[in-house]
């Protein structure tokens, strides 16, 4: 059995489920996580920020119920309205993440949304992989390379197929797969808790 999560990292919700992902993580550490971006902003979707107008009163809202930080410099960030959320890039940039380290990809979702939602940074600029990859000890001259080669295209791709195939139609969405057995453990919140006892009957069927 292994944790497949999908997210999108310019999703403010899946943002407020990190906290949870890396407590569900640091309880089951011999389950293997595989961490799928699923594409929230692409396409006829990938428009400046003010066409969503229901941004701002939804982070209040994922902030009051999940406790999740969206700093200061975000918002500065968000406030004119002309900031584009392009998931295809932030997928690149996970593809390039996980490929450094694979056995750390929640760990490194987690701090990819910490960068945009309390640092304020593009998940689109390459600089931004640079300080993710500098803070986790990674190689960050790798990470940026692999951000902009046309693998992380093709893993972002990959990784939005993967997402159709597992029937996944909102973020965050964490499973159990097992084989071919598909069994979800959480659709946009719940706590480390509530998904232990999903898993304990899981293993006990």
């Amino acid at each position: 059995m292994k944790l497949v999560y999908v997210f999108d990292a310019y999703c403010g919700w899946s943002h407020g489920f990190s906290g949870t992902l890396l407590d569900v993580v640091s309880r089951h550490r011999g389950l293997p996580v595989e961490v799928v971006s699923g594409g929230l902003f692409t396409g006829g979707r990938r428009v400046p920020i003010r066409e969503f107008g229901y941004v701002q009163g939804a982070n209040a809202k994922i902030a009051e119920v999940t406790g999740a930080e969206f700093g200061a410099a975000y918002e500065r960030l968000i406030a004119d309205g002309s900031f584009v959320m392009d998931s295809e890039a932030a997928a690149r940039g996970v593809a390039a993440l996980r490929q450094a380290a694979p056995a750390r990809a929640a760990e490194l979702a987690a701090a990819l949304q910490d960068v945009f939602y309390v640092d304020g940074l593009s998940l689109a600029d390459p600089a931004t992989y640079r300080k993710v990859a500098e803070q986790a000890g990674l190689d960050a001259e790798a990470v940026v390379a692999a951000f902009q080669s046309g693998e992380s295209q093709q893993a972002a791709e990959a990784d939005f197929r993967r997402a159709a195939e597992l029937g996944v139609t909102g973020f965050p969405t964490l499973l159990a797969v097992d084989g071919d057995h598909v069994t979800p453990l959480a659709y946009g919140r719940a706590d480390a808790d509530e998904i232990d006892r999903r898993l304990t009957a899981l293993r006990t069927r």
